[in-house]
């Protein structure tokens, strides 16, 4: 066993059998004063307050926390790190004033990572994406899930599955694969959207079904992408496939995708910078987690969802980061905690389980990770002494972890 002792504060306690926080759940964050945790066979087998501590033998690995806080990992439900090179030049004309809906509209944006990714290995594709995981760990995140949508071709679109599958077998963290081949039109089908839609649904999600290479399929729903038409396609010949909804929306435009990914029975629906009532009111009385990447809205300067609007209404909300090289170069998640209270106005506490048990959730893994619970994954991060959880989101680049345990 490894026993966790003198722990300031063990944060983030959630009971059994409670997958994701809704409304005023959202407020509630438990945690225990002086406490140890003990981890057998890599899973939190008991917690307490440090007087319960059981004895250690001699076969025990005890860690000393030294009076800092002990709290889960976070989980990143929303990334696109199997990406090739960077998209540097498009951050230089972003600063020029052109703004993503242009890039995208000459021809660059994701079709930009798509020329790139079809000139890298996969070899190489691994190993970039590799690097780009091991920094979200040592960053503090436990679980990520990571979507294709580079490829754009059926080959590519598996590679790109391929090299996730690799990563997945390879990293400590808890890796979940998405299949987005509906991300952009591919340039050879340049002016027959239809036509690649088919390609998608007839050849793209099958082939990826025959390798089992997926966990989830995702459509870019929004204004200059997909129709909610075409994304209910889509959806649906991945359901017959096997792959969970999840969905990005209301990025650009109130689009639609939201009601499309509801009535699917999304597990996610991702981005939500531009929603109106129309959007809650979908989402209410649902098992979709309404999932928000304020970094997105950080780097493009675009709106921030309106979280707080959400959690007021009795829904929970997911943050994730969107680690990608064109709107989200970055995958730190005490960086999106601390955008979701800056930016957004929620609470520590609020944010503290947006990028936690909600985000687990919104990856379909809350039963493993994204809290202390007894019997998940000892995914956990020992910080340093901190005066309380709001240290983390308010001194937002002061170094706050100690150890990492995964």
């Amino acid at each position: 066993m490894r026993i966790i002792k003198n722990i300031h504060e063990l944060i983030g306690i959630v009971p059994e059998g409670i997958p994701r926080k809704v409304g005023s759940m959202m407020d509630e964050v438990i945690s225990i004063k002086d406490a140890f945790i003990v981890i057998k066979d890599g899973r939190i087998m008991d917690f307490g307050e440090s007087g319960d501590c059981p004895e250690t033998g001699p076969s025990d690995e005890v860690i000393d926390a030294s009076g800092g806080m002990v709290m889960p990992m976070f989980c990143d439900s929303h990334t696109h790190v199997c990406y090739a090179g960077s998209r540097e030049q498009e951050f230089i004309d972003k600063i020029n004033g052109l703004s993503y809906e242009e890039i995208a509209a000459r021809g660059g944006g994701i079709l930009n990572s798509a020329d790139l990714l079809h000139a890298t290995s996969e070899d190489d594709l691994y190993l970039q994406t590799m690097e780009r995981v091991n920094e979200m760990i040592a960053k503090g995140t436990g679980a990520i899930e990571i979507k294709s949508g580079y490829g754009l071709t059926t080959d590519d679109e598996l590679k790109m599955l391929r090299v996730i599958k690799r990563v997945k077998e390879t990293s400590p963290a808890i890796i979940k694969s998405t299949f987005l081949g509906a991300h952009a039109v591919g340039r050879a089908f340049a002016g027959r959207q239809g036509e690649y839609v088919d390609l998608v649904c007839e050849e793209m999600i099958p082939a990826v079904a025959v390798e089992g290479l997926a966990d989830y399929v995702d459509v870019f729903c929004d204004e200059g992408f997909f129709t909610p038409e075409e994304t209910a396609r889509i959806l649906e010949a991945g359901e017959n496939h096997g792959l969970i909804p999840k969905i990005h929306a209301n990025e650009l435009a109130c689009s639609g995708g939201v009601q499309v990914g509801v009535s699917h029975g999304a597990l996610s629906v991702d981005h939500l910078e531009r929603t109106t009532e129309a959007e809650i009111r979908a989402l209410k009385g649902t098992e979709t987690m309404p999932t928000m990447l304020p970094g997105s809205s950080f780097f493009l300067g675009m709106p921030y969802g309106r979280a707080k609007d959400f959690i007021k209404a009795g829904l929970g909300v997911a943050l994730a980061s969107d680690y990608n090289p064109g709107s989200s170069p970055s995958g730190d998640m005490r960086f999106v905690m601390s955008l979701g209270c800056i930016k957004m106005r929620l609470t520590p506490k609020q944010a503290f389980n947006a990028c936690t048990i909600n985000s687990a959730y919104a990856m379909g893994i809350s039963d493993e990770a994204g809290s202390i619970t007894r019997g998940k994954k000892a995914n956990l991060l020992i910080t340093k002494p901190l005066s309380s959880l709001a240290t983390i989101p308010y001194c937002y680049q002061s170094p706050f972890i100690e150890r990492i345990i995964i």
